[in-house]
């Protein structure tokens, strides 16, 4: 009989490449958006979150049009921002969460 036995998820991240990538992107994702949100006009901020990276290209998922509409006026100062901070940042597209995600 094989007994199978649980890993935390550092365990798990440590003996899985691909896992282990997941969790940097992940965490560079949120480390982006800490970066940025103080940019962001206080009573949108609860309503971004940090999305996939894609190379150079990063995605922020919000909550409705009119968050994306005001956000996407401040696109450029964002990515400049970030470019400054030492991220290889050439676009940010927007994502709006569409009901039930």
């Amino acid at each position: 009989m094989t007994r199978h036995h649980s890993l935390t998820l550092q365990q798990a991240t440590l003996e899985s490449p691909t896992l282990a990538r997941l969790t940097e992107l992940t965490a560079d994702s949120s480390a982006r958006l800490a970066a940025i949100v103080k940019l962001v006009p206080a009573p949108i901020q609860p309503f971004i979150k940090a999305g996939p990276i894609d190379g150079d290209n990063w995605c922020l998922i919000v909550k409705n049009n009119a968050v994306a509409a005001k956000l996407r006026q401040l696109l450029p100062a964002l990515a400049s921002h970030l470019r400054s901070k030492g991220w290889n940042v050439t676009s940010i597209r927007l994502k709006v969460q569409t009901t039930g995600s």
